[in-house]
């Protein structure tokens, strides 16, 4: 049997506060923010002409911060995003303006940058 085509069409992420979340990922990407369905999910999607996958943000009841780096017996992230960079000072400075912390700890600081979402998800601003 042949595979179907398929693609990636959204990355889904679990959070506490979803619309919030959705907001500020739709800043920092300047990306427009699409559709909100109070208070449980919201979905953020590229602009036109750019072929990368949507974020959709749902809520769970359950959501506890994820720690990073990751710590014996507390809540870890399994995955998160890379978003390249042109220059990493300025995109980590929109970052924090857009609501982000730069993490305490950070392993290759001169290629990559992890940050901290307002829900407590990490992301890398990376050098592109």
């Amino acid at each position: 049997m042949s595979p179907p085509k398929l693609r990636l069409g959204a990355l889904t992420i679990t959070a506490e506060r979803p619309l919030e979340l959705a907001r500020f990922y739709s800043k920092l990407l300047d990306w427009p923010y699409v559709r909100e369905e109070p208070p449980d999910y919201a979905l953020v999607c590229p602009p036109d002409g750019v072929h990368e996958p949507a974020l959709n943000f749902e809520l769970d009841r359950h959501f506890r911060r994820p720690v990073w780096p990751s710590e014996n017996g507390e809540q870890f992230a399994s995955q998160h995003l890379d978003i390249g960079a042109e220059d990493l000072d300025v995109a980590v400075a929109w970052a924090v303006e857009c609501g982000a912390v730069e993490a305490e700890f950070q392993p290759s600081p001169a290629y990559h940058r992890v940050m901290i979402d307002p829900d407590g998800h990490p992301f890398c601003l990376c050098l592109s």
